[in-house]
């Protein structure tokens, strides 16, 4: 039986169907790849940097936090992010080597020469997420959950990493404000200004045991960067206070800095 020509389906329909669905992939990519670029960023943003409409950048950002490629990250601006997910895959170089893999010598090296606990995490939007530990021998010890999510600028790394930033990145994070942390007041804007400018002079950052985020404990952190340069891990170096005193920063911090360049290093070259 043959269909006439009032059936609907003559086969000319599918070639626009099937353009519309690559349109359709086509602009949830770019929207991806803008909120990789310019995270945390808006709807509105968003259609200006794509030149897409917003009604379509939404069902973008819908359909990419449904397969858990982007996250809400301030839900009172609705501005988005990338999640774990996307950043894991955009960790891994060659081959099945992730950054833990990759920095895993570095860490156990750094560890071993200061016996204290080394941290590695990543950036995820303006949270710092701890992916790695290697411990100290010693009995008392900094301890820190893998998988644990503080804000980047609570962390010596978080500040090591947004002294890597443009300064139109770091305005974006600052203008998300944290009141109160653990019941201690954060450092105002101005202050965290400074202290990442100081970051960026010495190449590494300092918390000392009066730290907002975790008094008692000291830490020094730097940055881990990918081949272009970009901050997207960070290395700390955390000390109880009791065994920290100013003199081992000028030992300390160029060991922190030299594993960072080194697992920056291998994950450029791999």
């Amino acid at each position: 039986m043959h269909k006439s020509e009032g059936d609907g389906d003559t086969g000319q329909d599918r070639p626009s169907s099937s353009i519309r669905s690559m349109n359709s992939v086509l602009s949830t990519l770019r929207v991806f790849e803008e909120v990789a670029l310019r995270q945390p960023i808006g709807v509105s943003d968003l259609a200006r940097a794509t030149d897409i409409p917003k009604s379509s950048v939404q069902r973008c950002l819908v359909t990419l936090r449904q397969a858990g490629w982007l996250r809400i990250v301030d839900p009172e601006r609705a501005r988005w992010g990338v999640t774990m997910k996307a950043l894991t895959l955009g960790l891994r170089s060659a081959g099945e080597q992730d950054l833990r893999e990759v920095a895993a010598p570095a860490i156990k090296h750094l560890s071993a020469k200061t016996d204290e606990t080394v941290l590695l995490g990543v950036r995820d939007g303006e949270e710092y997420v701890i992916v790695a530990r290697e411990e100290t021998t010693q009995i008392v010890r900094v301890h820190q959950e893998v998988g644990a999510r503080v804000p980047l600028r609570a962390t010596s790394a978080g500040l090591a990493i947004m002294a890597r930033l443009s300064g139109t990145e770091v305005d974006d994070l600052l203008r998300h404000e944290i009141k109160e942390f653990a019941q201690h007041p954060v450092p105002d804007s101005g202050t965290l200004r400074k202290e990442i400018a100081e970051t960026a002079k010495r190449g590494y950052a300092l918390h000392g045991s009066s730290s907002w985020y975790r008094p008692h404990v000291a830490s020094i952190g730097a940055a881990i960067t990918n081949a272009a340069g970009y901050p997207i891990a960070g290395l700390t170096l955390s000390v109880p206070d009791m065994r920290f005193d100013r003199s081992k920063e000028k030992t300390w911090a160029p060991l922190v800095m030299a594993a960072a360049d080194e697992i920056s290093r291998l994950l450029s070259s791999s």
